[in-house]
C-alpha cells in the first residue's frame, strides 16, 4: 500500500539515546531541557530570532489570534486545511473568505481590499503546500488598513522568501510539526515572531498563564509539548538536508513523467525557495479526478483530495462564494510523496495517471 505520505523515522538508536536521558532525569514535560534544546536548534537551523514550541499547529493559530487581540472579522483563504478556518471560529471571530489565485493556490491580494470592513482586524493567510503568498502585497494592504497579519505556514519548513525563512514574515507565523510534515515531532507546532512582547504573551498562553508557580499573569491554556516529542524533533532535524533533497528528486521525476498531459500543478512564487512538501496535480474536471483516484485506489495507492472541500462551503460559516477555490478543490489531488518512495513507484503512479487522463 502506498499512502499520500509516510512519516520519516530516524534510526531507532538515535531516538533511544534521547530516551535514555529522559529516563535518567525523570523530567517528562513542563518546558524540559529537550524542549528548550529543540527551540534553540530550530532557531539556529531556520535563522529566526524567536519561536515557541507548542503541542500542535492548530493551537498555534489560536494563540496567535488571541495574542494579537483580533476581534470581529478576519480575512482568510477558503483553500486551506479546516484548522485555519475553525481556529478563527473557535476564537469567536468571523472568517471572511477571499478567493484564491488559480495558479499559486494562495489568497489573491487583489481581492482583499474589497473584503475589508470596519469590523476587520486581521488577515490570516496560508502558504499553500509551502508556496509563499504574495507577502509584499499582503503587508502593504495590512499596513494601509492597520491590520495584523498571521501566516499559516504549516507546510513551510525549509521554505524561504527573499533569502529568509518564511517564518520571518507577518506579525506572527505559525507552523505544524505533525507526523505528516517534512520536519515533525510526531505531534507539534510552533509560533514565530520578532516582537518580544508578543512572544512573552504567547509564552504565558502556552502554560496556563503562569508567571510563577503561584502567580498568573493572564488566562492561558495548555499548549506545552513533551520531552518525548522534542526528542523526535532532535532526532529528525539532522536528516533534513537529505529529506528535502529526496522530496525534490521525486517531485522532479513526477514533473518529467506527467508533463505531456493536460495536467497542471502549482505555480511557485518568485523569489522563493520551495521545499517540495506536496505534489498537487490539477486535472480538467472532477470526473477525471475521481477516475484517477479510483484507478490508483484499485492498485492500493492512495492520493489525497487536498484541500477538499473549499472552506467557504463549511456548514458553520456564513456563505461567501469563492468560485476559484471551489473549482480547484473539485479537481485537485496530492500524489504520494515521502522520503522513501521509490522512483519505480513514482513511475508506476505516473503511468496510471497518464493512462486515465489520455482516455478522457
Amino acid at each position: 500500500m502506498i499512502n499520500v505520505t509516510k512519516p520519516f523515522l530516524p534510526p531507532q538508536e538515535e531516538y533511544i539515546d534521547f530516551l535514555d536521558g529522559i529516563w535518567s532525569r525523570n523530567w517528562l514535560t513542563n518546558n524540559g531541557p529537550l524542549v528548550r534544546e529543540l527551540e534553540l536548534k530550530l532557531k539556529e537551523y531556520l535563522g529566526v530570532p524567536e519561536m515557541l514550541y507548542l503541542n500542535n499547529g492548530t493551537i498555534a493559530i489560536q494563540i496567535a489570534i488571541k495574542a494579537l487581540s483580533l476581534k470581529g472579522e478576519i480575512i482568510t483563504t477558503p483553500f486551506s486545511y479546516v484548522a485555519t478556518t475553525s481556529s478563527i471560529v473557535w476564537e469567536g471571530c468571523r472568517p471572511v473568505f477571499v478567493d484564491i489565485d488559480a495558479n499559486t493556490f494562495n489568497i489573491d491580494p487583489a481581492k482583499i481590499e474589497a473584503a475589508i470592513t470596519p469590523e476587520t482586524t486581521g488577515i490570516l493567510a496560508t502558504h499553500v503546500f509551502g508556496n509563499p503568498c504574495d507577502i509584499d502585497a499582503i503587508q502593504e494592504i495590512a499596513t494601509k488598513h492597520n491590520l495584523k497579519v498571521i501566516y499559516d505556514a504549516a507546510h513551510c519548513f525549509g521554505t524561504e522568501y527573499k533569502g529568509r525563512s518564511i517564518y520571518h514574515y507577518g506579525d506572527i507565523s505559525t507552523t505544524s510539526f505533525h507526523a505528516t510534515k517534512l520536519f515533525h515531532t510526531i505531534e507539534g507546532g510552533g509560533v514565530f515572531t520578532s516582537d518580544l512582547e508578543l512572544l512573552k504573551r504567547m509564552s504565558f498562553y502556552r502554560n496556563f498563564g503562569h508567571k510563577t508557580p503561584e502567580e498568573f499573569e493572564m488566562v492561558g491554556i495548555n499548549a506545552k509539548n513533551s520531552e518525548f516529542h522534542a526528542a523526535m524533533g532532535l532526532s529528525v532535524l539532522p536528516h533534513m538536508s537529505s529529506i528535502l533533497e529526496r522530496r525534490k528528486k521525486v517531485s522532479q521525476l513526477y514533473s518529467s513523467l506527467l508533463k505531456d498531459n493536460e495536467i497542471r500543478t502549482q505555480k511557485i512564487t518568485s523569489n522563493s525557495s520551495y521545499n517540495y512538501s506536496y505534489y498537487p496535480i490539477v486535472v480538467d474536471s472532477q470526473e477525471v479526478m475521481l477516475d484517477v483516484v479510483n484507478a490508483l485506489n484499485k492498485k492500493d495507492i492512495f492520493p489525497r483530495r487536498y484541500f477538499f472541500p473549499s472552506l467557504d462551503t463549511l456548514n458553520y460559516v456564513e456563505g461567501q462564494h469563492c468560485p476559484i477555490s471551489r473549482d480547484l478543490s473539485s479537481r485537485i489531488i496530492c500524489l504520494p510523496l515521502f522520503y522513501d518512495l521509490k522512483e519505480s513507484e513514482a513511475e508506476y503512479i505516473a503511468k496510471i495517471i497518464n493512462e486515465i487522463v489520455k482516455s478522457h
